[in-house]
């Protein structure tokens, strides 16, 4: 057998029939190649890129669905962070623009559902079981001089609230989160004794405003500045008073806060809970007159004594007066002996009341 093929193959005809052959097989395997069809193509699992994600939705596994409503998803993930250290810088995430005026920009919840209350919050370790008192500095930004001895000298856990009116604060408010603080936006709201009380009516909250007209005043607060955990109705020694007192107009507000992932400190001691959105008030007004050593200390006392006595209590400074620094700094450092802790505002609200007609 292998002499016939060696002489089948010899000479040139030998390599000629060889090729004959070749060409033969490959042509048979090509005919069988075509009839079993190309091979199955891997399938890609596609994400949809980043500009086509719509706003107010997720995208889990490759599949885009809606975001929960905001301020339902708000009553399931409390306010706060946990981890210690600066406060993140404002980021484009939690930012979108106004749909009345696009050159503004406003809070949002993100598309991943991360709310400014966490992000924008100072670090506060929740297991703590030590009671909680708070300290809330009203009208930074009006003074460079008071915000500045404000941010370096008081704890980390010192809430600010900034005022809307403020200039160029870009670089107070680098360093408030530097240091830790959380920063809260004061809105302009009607108080008691309007008008020889004037929060500036041109852009304050006004119970005798159309809602529309409000909407767009909070909206303009909203937009003066970025990086804030929430909203308080401190703006220096006026509280809103007027303007919380319409239902329909507060209750208007409160939506649009929770809508934006916003938690709010209400500046009228003792209040009760409030629906809607994460929140509390204050229990005490520490500046109030009169401002010197004694009522100073005494009311930060008092502070300290209620947040015992009802596991957290939280006090408002209006007007960050170098004396008042100079005593609330030298209480916050006798806190720890005393079985408390100073807690930021995220760390003392709570989850909105229930409505009437929702009971």
């Amino acid at each position: 057998m292998a002499a016939r093929v060696s002489e089948f193959l010899s000479g040139w005809r030998g390599l000629g029939r060889f090729w004959l052959v070749v060409l033969a097989a490959l042509g048979f395997i090509g005919v069988i190649l075509q009839s079993l069809g190309p091979p199955p193509r891997p399938v890609a699992k596609v994400q949809p890129p980043a500009a086509a994600i719509a706003p107010g939705s997720v995208v889990t596994n490759g599949v885009q669905a809606p975001a929960a409503a905001g301020p339902s998803r708000l009553t399931e993930q409390p306010p706060g962070r946990d981890t210690p250290g600066a406060v993140t810088d404002p980021d484009p995430g939690l930012l979108e623009a106004d749909p009345s005026a696009p050159d503004r920009q406003l809070p949002r919840i993100a598309v991943d559902g991360r709310t400014p209350m966490n992000v924008y919050a100072s670090g506060f370790d929740p297991t703590t079981v030590r009671p909680r008192v708070g300290i809330l500095i009203a009208g930074i930004g009006l003074s460079e001089a008071e915000s500045t001895a404000a941010i370096r000298d008081l704890p980390p856990a010192a809430t600010l609230a900034v005022s809307p009116y403020a200039g160029d604060i870009g670089h107070l408010l680098a360093s408030a989160r530097l240091a830790g603080h959380e920063y809260l936006l004061a809105v302009p709201m009607e108080p008691q004794g309007y008008p020889i009380n004037d929060p500036d009516d041109r852009h304050a909250l006004m119970p005798s405003l159309p809602a529309e007209e409000n909407l767009n005043r909070l909206r303009w607060a909203l937009s003066r500045i970025a990086g804030y955990a929430g909203v308080t109705s401190a703006l220096g020694p006026m509280h809103g008073e007027r303007l919380a007192g319409d239902r329909e107009q507060f209750e208007a507000f409160l939506t649009e806060i929770a809508h934006r992932g916003l938690l709010f400190a209400d500046a009228r001691p003792g209040e009760a809970l409030l629906p809607l959105a994460w929140n509390r008030s204050v229990d005490i007004v520490v500046d109030d007159d009169p401002v010197n050593e004694a009522a100073l200390d005494a009311r930060l006392d008092a502070l300290s004594k209620l947040a015992r006595d009802k596991g957290s209590a939280l006090g408002l400074i209006s007007v960050p007066r170098p004396k008042t620094l100079e005593r609330v700094a030298a209480w916050s450092n006798t806190l720890m002996a005393k079985g408390l802790i100073l807690a930021p505002v995220s760390a003392l609200v709570q989850p909105p009341a229930k409505q009437e007609q929702d009971k």
